[in-house]
């Protein structure tokens, strides 16, 4: 249950109740109140704006509506107190015996706790990652790895039906520079010294693609042209780039539901149909952009080419969608990528990209505009992540010769350890990962300390178990634990972070905020070592009481409550929730 959503629904009915009765108009408009915690926690659990949000509607000062709605709802079981703030701001208190009932909503639910309607099964898909298929994946790409697929479970959590998606770059000039490397390899393989000269892929990866290539075609290609083995060499190369991708992304725990191909958008012909599509909207011109303020510029060429009017629709300058020799430009076929999902049923498009990719924002946000005014798109920048070392910068990789893989980075901290850190900051501020400090057990090593508490509640029940000769400490029958025992503010407190949850999932999706998780859980986490450490002081508050299997009981149902909204927090991480840790 979203408590506040919960009480949003009582605040409407009072309302309705007020105006039944005469005391307000009929037909208020009621969308704009909102009804969450205060800004100040000491002001109560819960506040509404609805007396200032009605006032100009009922015509009425704000405060005489507060006078109307405050004892209306101060007279609910669940209200504790109620008071009138400042012009007009409703505050409320609530009982003790409310948050105690929520333990038993939270174990009922189980892992299901939080998630929503909200999205209403809204088809969106979240493209991310789309590395070029040219290597293996580095530490570049494992930001945005890590957001995309936790943001895509965030958004499966509130009720969207989720497409995870992968862009395969296999039409640009880069793929015929992996085949020419690939193809060197492949004399390496027979024998041959190699000399791979500046602007080809230098890394030791390819070499095992040169001895299949080898043992699939012999040496029939050693002599020949490159025109002869480019198209094949291009496509072997390709497919091994994009096995090992995959590998590594599995390795994350990452895997899409789509991998699309950009060769196979060329070679459809959908380009071509887009900037049909686009002139007869009136959205293209054949003219000359004028030349770029300050820096350069691919688009601009001083000849006359075929334009986008990107500035009608937001962006700083029209685009070029053709080459001067005629090929497509990148834009023009992000355009025609953009409309497919489009007419795949995805009105809501959410990208995640690089720093490098920010100044291309614009454009496609300007292109989407101009096909669909239902269209939407999101896009969603990940900043650079320093690797470090005890504090020092790391830079090279044993395996690519110049840049740390994704796999040597998992293959040292693990899948969990890399996955949480990458999101406890921000995708658009840059982020230190430290190889050291993110092993670091203490407090200040947030995947830790969630961690920590997940296993130590799970080590609690264990002993309770063992305490109690065989305590029943399954769901079913904590459900029964008598939550009047649990009653120290410290215990409360960890109930109503645990109930903060599912009204996080709705904010942090609205919001794509995947970070969002984590600082929940780190919150959450904190309220139950607080508790753990009063019992190391005050033996009355120990989670065990010898002798008391009532309180132990209840004690126990409050923590596998916490422990479950961990997991839940977690498994939209991607993370997954240890038991013991050692």
């Amino acid at each position: 249950m979203n408590v506040f959503t919960h009480f949003r629904g009582i605040v409407d009915a009072e309302l309705e109740a007020l105006s039944a009765a005469g005391s307000l108009p009929n037909d208020l408009d009621t969308s704009a109140i909102a009804v969450e915690p205060p800004r100040d926690a000491s002001h109560g659990d819960i506040a509404t704006n609805a007396a200032l949000v009605l006032s100009k509607q009922a015509q009425k000062n704000p405060r005489q509506i507060a006078e109307l709605l405050a004892p209306a709802l101060g007279a609910h079981a669940d209200v504790e107190a109620v008071e009138i703030a400042g012009p007009g701001f409703i505050n409320l208190r609530l009982a003790a015996s409310f948050w105690q009932a929520q333990v038993t909503t939270i174990l009922a639910a189980g892992k299901v706790y939080g998630a929503s309607g909200m999205g209403g099964g809204e088809p969106v898909n979240v493209e991310y990652v789309s590395a070029n298929p040219t290597g293996p994946m580095h530490v570049g790409h494992v930001r945005g790895a890590v957001f995309g697929d936790a943001l895509s479970n965030l958004l499966q959590k509130a009720g969207y039906d989720v497409t995870k998606e992968y862009l395969i770059n296999d039409a640009g000039s880069q793929i015929d520079v992996l085949a020419r490397s690939a193809y060197l390899r492949y004399r390496e393989a027979h024998g041959h010294a190699i000399d791979i000269p500046e602007g080809l892929y230098p890394g030791e990866y390819l070499v095992p693609v040169g001895e299949k290539l080898k043992e699939k075609y012999g040496d029939k290609w050693l002599d020949a042209e490159e025109n002869v083995w480019i198209e094949t060499v291009r496509d072997e190369a390709t497919s091994a780039m994009m096995g090992m991708i995959r590998l590594d992304l599995k390795a994350l725990g990452v895997e899409h539901d789509v991998f699309f191909s950009e060769r196979e958008l060329h070679a459809s012909g959908r380009i071509d149909e887009v900037v049909d599509e686009l002139r007869a909207r009136g959205h293209i011109y054949e003219g000359v952009l004028e030349p770029p303020k300050g820096q350069q510029s691919d688009d601009w060429e001083p000849r006359e080419q075929t334009l986008f009017r990107a500035t009608a629709f937001g962006d700083d300058v029209d685009r070029a969608l053709k080459k001067s020799n005629g090929d497509y430009t990148y834009f023009g076929a992000d355009i025609a990528y953009h409309f497919d999902k489009y007419k795949r049923g995805f009105k809501t498009m959410i990208d995640v990209w690089g720093a490098d990719h920010s100044g291309y924002v614009k454009r496609m946000q300007s292109a989407i505009k101009g096909l669909a005014d239902d269209g939407d798109l999101d896009v969603k920048i990940c900043q650079l992540v320093r690797l470090l070392r005890d504090g020092e910068p790391v830079k090279m990789s044993k395996r690519s010769g110049n840049f740390v893989t994704l796999r040597e980075v998992v293959e040292e901290v693990g899948r969990d350890v890399t996955r949480f850190i990458m999101l406890t900051r921000k995708n658009d501020a840059p982020l230190d990962f430290d190889f050291a400090k993110v092993l670091d057990q203490s407090k200040d090593n947030p995947v830790f300390y969630v961690q920590y508490a997940h296993a130590r509640i799970c080590s609690v029940i264990g002993k309770a178990v063992v305490a109690f000769q065989g305590l029943d400490v399954s769901d079913k029958s904590l459900l029964g634990a008598d939550m009047s025992l649990v009653s120290h503010e410290s215990e409360i407190a960890m109930i109503k972070q645990c109930t903060a949850w599912p009204r996080l999932v709705e904010s942090a999706a609205e919001a794509h905020e995947p970070h969002r998780i984590a600082f929940f859980l780190y919150d959450l986490a904190s309220e139950f070592h607080t508790f753990w450490n009063k019992g190391n002081d005050d033996p009355s508050l120990r989670f065990i009481i010898e002798g008391n299997e009532n309180l132990t009981k209840a004690r126990v149902a409050l923590i596998r409550s916490v422990a479950m909204v961990i997991a839940s927090g977690l498994e939209v991480l991607g993370v997954t929730p240890l038991e013991e840790m050692r």
